[in-house]
Formats: C-alpha cells, sequence, structure tokens
C-alpha cells in the first residue's frame, strides 16, 4: 500500500478534525449548548468512513466492478428520495438518518467513476463512435446531474460533470466529440444563469469580486478578510477571530480561510503541499496500473479530489463564485468526508494491485 498516500491523508483528516472544533466551538455552544457539537458529529462521521474504507481495501475491485451498474441505478433513487425530505437553506440535498444526514450526490459522484472505469475499460466499447458514448451514458449521467442541479446543488454537478469530462477524454474519446458533449453543457449553463436567473447573483457578485474582492458578497469579503489577517505565520491555533459569527460556514466551505487566519500563509502552504502529494501518489498510481480499468479508476478518484480542492480554495481566494463545495479531508461534513476517505481508500487499494511497481 502506498504509505506516502496514507500518511499525507491521515495529517489531513487530523488537521481538519483540529480546525473544525477550533473553528465551530463558539457558533456550536452559542447554537446547541455544547462547544464539542459538531466535533462529536464529524468524529462519528470519521468512524463510519474508516470502516468503510477498511472494506474498500478488502475488494477486489476489478472483480466486483460490474456491481457499479445495479448501484449507480440505486443512487439514482436515492437523489429521488431527497425531494420528500425536508429541506434545509431551501435546499433538498440531504436524506436525514436520525442525527446523521447523508448527501446522495456524494455518493453518486464515486459510483459514476467506479462505473465509468468499468464500462470504458471493456474491450467491445468503440469510442470513435459517437452513438456508443451517446446512448449508453448520456441518459444516466444526464438525470443524475439533472436532479443535483434541481436540488439545487451547481457545485456537486459542476464537480462531477469536469470529472466526468476528464475521464472520457484519458479514456480516449475523440476531441470532436468530447466538444459535442462540452459546448451544450456550456449553453444550457449560460441559459439557465442568465435568461433564468439560476444563481445569477453569486455570478455577478463574482463579477465584481474579480476587480475587487471586497466589492463581492459577504462571504467573499469575509473570506477574503480572514485569509489576509493570517499574514505569514497567524494568530495562532483556537485565536481566529473571524469564527465570532463574522465569516459563514468557517468549519464547512470556508475552513481553509480559517485555517489561513489561525497558521497564516505558512499553515496554507503545508495544507497546499499535502494536496500536492496526495494528487501526484494518485496520478502515479494510475500511471503504473496493469490494466486500462485501473488506470481510469484512478485518474477519476484523482480528477474528483483536484477538482473539488481546486474549486473550493478558488471561492475562498475569490477566483471563482461561490459554489458550496467543501475542501476534502478538511471540511466539516459527513458525507464529504465519507466520499474523500472512500476516494483515498480506492487509491489505496489499487496501489497494491498484482504487477504495480510503483516506487
Amino acid at each position: 500500500m502506498d504509505k506516502i498516500l496514507f500518511y499525507c491523508a491521515l495529517i489531513l483528516i487530523v488537521i481538519g478534525l483540529v480546525m473544525v472544533y477550533s473553528s465551530s466551538s463558539v457558533m456550536a455552544q452559542s447554537r446547541f449548548g455544547s462547544h464539542l457539537y459538531f466535533l462529536q458529529r464529524q468524529i462519528i462521521w470519521l468512524v463510519i468512513a474508516c470502516l468503510a474504507a477498511w472494506g474498500v481495501l478488502k475488494l477486489d475491485l476489478k472483480k466486483n466492478a460490474a456491481y457499479s451498474v445495479p448501484l449507480l441505478f440505486l443512487t439514482l433513487l436515492l437523489l429521488m428520495v431527497v425531494f420528500i425530505m425536508p429541506a434545509r437553506n431551501g435546499s433538498h440535498r440531504w436524506i436525514f438518518l436520525g442525527p446523521l444526514t447523508i448527501q446522495p450526490s456524494e455518493i453518486f459522484k464515486m459510483m459514476i467513476i467506479y462505473y465509468l472505469a468499468f464500462s470504458l475499460s471493456q474491450k467491445k466499447r468503440e469510442l470513435e463512435n459517437l452513438k456508443q458514448i451517446l446512448l449508453p451514458y448520456a441518459p444516466l449521467i444526464g438525470a443524475g446531474l439533472i436532479l443535483i442541479i434541481l436540488e439545487p446543488g451547481l457545485g456537486s454537478a459542476l464537480t462531477i460533470t469536469l470529472t466526468v469530462l476528464t475521464i472520457f477524454f484519458l479514456a480516449g474519446i475523440r476531441l470532436y466529440h468530447l466538444s459535442l458533449l462540452i459546448l451544450p453543457l456550456a449553453g444550457l449553463a449560460s441559459f439557465m444563469v442568465f435568461i433564468l436567473g439560476y444563481k445569477k447573483d453569486r455570478v455577478i457578485d463574482y463579477l465584481s469580486a474579480i476587480a475587487d474582492p471586497l466589492l463581492g458578497s459577504y462571504q467573499i469579503k469575509q473570506a477574503v478578510l480572514t485569509l489576509g489577517a493570517g499574514n505569514i505565520f497567524g494568530a495562532g491555533l483556537g485565536n481566529g477571530r473571524q469564527k465570532l459569527f463574522f465569516l459563514p460556514y468557517p468549519h464547512t466551505d470556508f475552513i481553509f480561510a480559517s485555517i489561513g487566519e489561525e497558521f497564516g500563509f505558512i499553515g496554507l502552504v503545508i495544507i497546499l503541499s499535502l494536496f500536492y502529494i496526495i494528487i501526484w501518489r494518485g496520478i502515479k498510481i494510475a500511471l503504473y496500473q496493469p490494466d486500462r480499468f485501473g488506470y481510469l479508476l484512478a485518474m477519476g478518484m484523482t480528477v474528483s479530489l483536484s477538482v473539488a480542492v481546486l474549486i473550493n480554495m478558488g471561492v475562498v481566494t475569490s477566483l471563482l463564485p461561490t459554489t458550496g463545495i467543501p475542501l476534502p479531508l478538511l471540511s466539516y461534513g459527513g458525507s464529504a468526508l465519507l466520499g474523500s476517505i472512500a476516494a483515498i481508500a480506492v487509491l489505496l487499494n489499487l496501489s497494491k494491485r498484482k504487477g504495480m511497481m510503483i516506487r
């Protein structure tokens, strides 16, 4: 098993637990009467994620790849179930399981990667034929993305779309055919935003923030101020002030800003370095796979983590519109933590396959 990948992920998880508590304790005490409220739930999900990861490590991923098809349909069913669940902050993204909640879009992302790696690695699949790309994949992927957008979950839909397009590209699809998939998606997104008004305010705030981050939305302003407050070495663990009800979601979407305030530029460089090593090891694991299935699966998991990291950090630094994508392994959130650790577990599983010669 790739020990470098394992230890880097473990360090990020530990940092995540520390920062979830540091950035949420005041809010938790104020709203729920216990400064440990969010930390306790994150630890519960961490235990669940570790059990799931242990199960993934024991699996023969290629031998069981055919089960990705029924699992994908099951996930689509879960994406429908969310609409009969109570709304939270105006969104239907979660299934409530007692005190815990699960976000099916995270499961869908994992299943679609697993399914594409299995399907696209089949010898009978002719990727030069546009019909063999549209007919089996467009209905399944399109149905999932539409359901996620309706939740609404634009950030998750964007992450999945970029991951899927990258997998198709790596599988060998013609660039002309890939453009036929990208252009309609771009046109649909533009129509929804600028004609129907879907998330239009966020885009306008983003365009304003390009000229000056302090002209953007309240979230963007506070994120930029939080990052700047850390300077080089930070205010120190627990000494951040923006978490005192200034920065929205300091323990979830904007935990990267909280880390910047308390650990400064040095702390952010360490976080970036750890993510860089994880992505580097993921790519290396993919390149050394003995077959096409392992290559596509490893690259899919690596790309999904990379896209989530880049989008989250892009939002925090006002380079991208606010999307609601958590930072893998660090942000508070059970489904996000489960998905991130599962992706790492898949990479660790693939790193110990027979025929691997990774150094």
